[in-house]
């Protein structure tokens, strides 16, 4: 499996935390709308998106983290959360 290029974003990832990339094909409609997002809003980036879409549905099917939890708050709303 191929790996993405990521720099990772020190507001969001604390220094323990592992980053594991993966290869993710989208539609065409959702990758559009995707870069669309980005353009508009600069402080977004297509990493950041995928693991506040990735944590918010896993918050809403259940699965209770604190780590999750923070990761979702951390990338919808820029904020850092020290231990």
């Amino acid at each position: 499996m191929q790996k993405l290029n990521y720099d990772e974003n020190s507001k969001v990832l604390n220094h323990k935390d592992e980053v594991i990339s993966f290869k993710c094909e989208l539609q065409e409609n959702l990758q559009k709308a995707m870069k669309e997002f980005v353009e508009e809003h600069p402080n977004w980036d297509q990493y950041r998106i995928l693991q506040a879409a990735i944590a918010g549905f896993l918050m809403q099917k259940g699965f209770q983290n604190r780590d999750l939890t923070r990761l979702y708050i951390g990338n919808m709303f820029s904020m850092n959360f020290e231990d």
